[in-house]
């Protein structure tokens, strides 16, 4: 066990098995021994049921603890670690249970944030006012309320991406595009077009100035694309490199654009550490985070973003092996937490079929279920800097357990389309 994360002391595949047979006898103590191991071989969809009664506890209690009883003024509202991440749970749990209840609680909260929201100057998905219009556009569009839907849809496109904004993920153009897709999937394409009468909102303005910036730093670098967020270079999903990538790859990008983006992924490849791990940022190459944030498992998902190209398919797979190894945190999030990282094996399993890979999905939610409330009660594992919100508490992992119900279509929430 390091300061970081647990020892991973799972096998890589266990045959789930409804009656264990035929093994031997030891491993059969073993697993008699351990409830983690016994998990482990439960058959899918009894160990889906598990997850998805947890999930359901767990939403409850975030919903007292982000809303309260009969709701309360909003603090925080953003998705990544305020109210509008628990208005994000309910629309999922009303998805994978259809109890419309959620459904209309996750409505309220959206009325609330727009509110709350209303002067912020921040164009992204996870923190800013273009994810409680796009979230809020969607949840109306899920209770066929066509005046909420406009209204929000219009919210959103008064939404100004302005010079002074920077390129990434969490605070930037990237992160603005992000809900541009995001509102495209949900309510059809089209419903943002790529080119819009205000030209600071077309979508490939946003585009083409954030090749620019990239070509233009990375002039000064043997990288073809390169960014800066508040004067570092940064590597991961949520600041740098490899979340701006995983963006570009959903447009439609002429042939040299697309030739950089992949240009700067082989570079990442072939300066990512020994270990397997990536660097946090370009001139700081201390290997010791294996978050979606920074390090591995973020890039591993833009790999798989790019995995129709074989080189880049066993880079995603080589990243999910340090995922495997040092990724069981002791953190519980989304952002940097056993629930993201565990989004890595559901993504190469979604591109591959692997049957391992999913195991590796369920290896890392059942350690979450047997252990993580009383490893957090011990003081050995960290419940989040904000303890109840979706990408750095308990919101995370109740996210992770609905999706483990349909792991053919998880996907890591404000990254994966």
């Amino acid at each position: 066990m390091t300061d970081r994360y647990f020892d991973n002391f799972m096998l890589d595949f266990v045959e789930e098995k409804a009656n264990v047979k035929g093994i031997e006898q030891e491993e059969e103590q073993k697993e008699e021994q351990d409830p983690l191991l016994k998990l482990l071989s439960t058959p899918y969809p009894t160990l889906s049921e598990k997850l998805k009664r947890a999930a359901l506890d767990l939403k409850e209690t975030i919903v007292v603890e982000t809303w309260g009883f009969t709701g309360q003024k909003v603090e925080d509202f953003t998705l990544y670690r305020g109210t509008l991440g628990t208005a994000f749970l309910l629309l999922k749990s009303y998805q994978v249970t259809g109890n419309k209840n959620d459904l209309d609680l996750s409505s309220e909260i959206i009325k609330v944030c727009d509110s709350a929201s209303s002067s912020s100057r921040v164009v992204t998905f996870l923190i800013g006012r273009a994810g409680v219009c796009a979230l809020g556009a969607v949840v109306a569009k899920h209770q066929g309320n066509e005046q909420m839907l406009d209204y929000y849809l219009t919210q959103f496109k008064e939404i100004k991406v302005g010079e002074d904004v920077p390129d990434e993920i969490i605070r930037g153009r990237a992160g603005y595009l992000w809900a541009c897709l995001f509102l495209n999937k949900n309510l059809g394409d089209g419903t943002i077009p790529s080119t819009h009468t205000d030209d600071k909102m077309e979508q490939s303005a946003v585009v083409d100035k954030i090749v620019e910036n990239g070509r233009k730093l990375g002039a000064t670098t043997t990288c073809p694309l390169m960014f800066e967020y508040n004067g570092e270079r940064y590597w991961g999903a949520a600041h740098g490199l490899a979340g701006v990538m995983h963006v570009l790859m959903n447009f439609e990008l002429a042939p040299d654009v697309l030739a950089d983006v992949k240009a700067t992924l082989k570079y990442m490849i072939n300066n990512r550490f020994s270990s397997g791990n990536y660097p946090r940022e370009e001139d700081k190459r201390k290997d010791d985070l294996v978050y979606w944030c920074h390090g591995a498992p973020g890039v591993a998902l833009t790999l798989v973003k790019a995995a129709k190209d074989k080189e880049f398919l066993e880079a995603a797979e080589d990243a999910a092996e340090v995922v495997w190894k040092r990724g069981l945190l002791k953190k519980v999030g989304i952002c940097h937490g056993i629930s993201g990282n565990a989004y890595v094996f559901l993504s190469l399993y979604r591109m591959t079929g692997n049957v391992e890979l999913l195991h590796k999905a369920k290896a890392f939610a059942c350690f979450l279920l047997d252990r993580a409330h009383k490893l957090i009660s011990e003081g050995q594992m960290h419940g989040g800097d904000t303890s109840y919100f979706l990408f750095e508490g308990i919101g995370g992992m109740a996210h992770l357990f609905l999706d483990m119900t349909d792991p053919a279509n998880a996907r890591f929430p404000g990254y994966e389309l």
